[in-house]
């Protein structure tokens, strides 16, 4: 498709000269441009079809805790499991995850040698993975407001790991939240928090959390704990210390270790 030509009675007043030669030069220069455009925007329609497409899709939680410049602390979860089974040991053999996509977090623990596993999403699973749909199908995974008490009985678990949860609770939802996953928890409370500074959630995002996220700062998480009365695990904090600084581990998320209700 070429260019329309200018108005050749008005070019030969301004210049003395019918464009002919030019009109003829700038067409074949246009054409192979042209086509470099129609193969960059067909890339673009190809990739755009394949990731909407049956198994390349990136979920609503994905893209969330891949928002440019963020965190996910779900993520962090994932890389640290070789560190939470230093400190941990056989406590991690029957592990609950609590957060948004929860289904990779439970994919990544069943990978380890002696971990059982288990996930509650506090959020929906209508764009779920063919794996995650599997997870759910077997009651590995369930959905679950955790703003109410959670369907478990006490010390269901020997570990319980939060993360990306809390942040979007109000202090008057964690008064209940907070004690319920320590209820279920027979040897600890893991809790990964995003720190301040950190993107905050979008205004678009609102409508799935309810309530931008609330980074607070590791002081005031310390206060809390000792309100609502659970008390630092400083073994396993020691322990989880020294196999970060062993394995050059830095958490990109705030990492609090607690102890479970006796």
């Amino acid at each position: 498709m070429s260019r329309r030509p200018g108005n050749p009675a008005r070019r030969l007043a301004d210049g003395g000269s019918l464009p002919f030669s030019g009109s003829m030069h700038s067409k074949s220069r246009s054409s192979p441009l042209l086509s470099i455009g129609l193969v960059v925007v067909g890339a673009i329609l190809l990739i755009g079809y394949c990731y909407s497409g049956s198994g390349g899709h990136i979920s609503n939680r994905e893209a969330l805790s891949k928002t440019e410049g963020g965190v996910s602390c779900t993520l962090e979860v994932q890389r640290a499991i070789p560190i939470l089974k230093k400190a941990y040991g056989d406590s991690m053999r029957k592990v609950l995850h609590v957060g948004p996509d929860t289904c990779s977090a439970v994919s990544s623990l069943l990978k380890e040698e002696d971990t059982e596993a288990w996930g509650v999403e506090p959020y929906d699973l209508d764009d779920a993975s063919a794996n995650c749909k599997s997870l759910v199908r077997k009651g590995l995974v369930r959905v679950a407001d955790i703003k109410f008490p959670l369907p478990y009985r006490p010390k269901s678990f020997s570990l319980v790991i939060v993360s990306d949860a809390l942040d979007y609770l109000s202090p008057k939802y964690l008064n209940k939240t907070l004690p319920e996953l320590a209820r279920v928890s027979a040897d600890g409370l893991v809790i990964f928090s995003g720190a301040p500074g950190q993107q905050r959630v979008k205004v678009a995002e609102l409508s799935k959390f309810g309530r931008p996220a609330k980074f607070r700062t590791s002081s005031w998480w310390v206060r809390y704990f000792v309100q609502t009365g659970l008390q630092e695990n400083e073994p396993a904090l020691k322990k989880f210390e020294q196999a970060s600084l062993k394995k050059s581990y830095k958490p990109a998320c705030q990492v609090f270790h607690l102890q479970s209700y006796d």
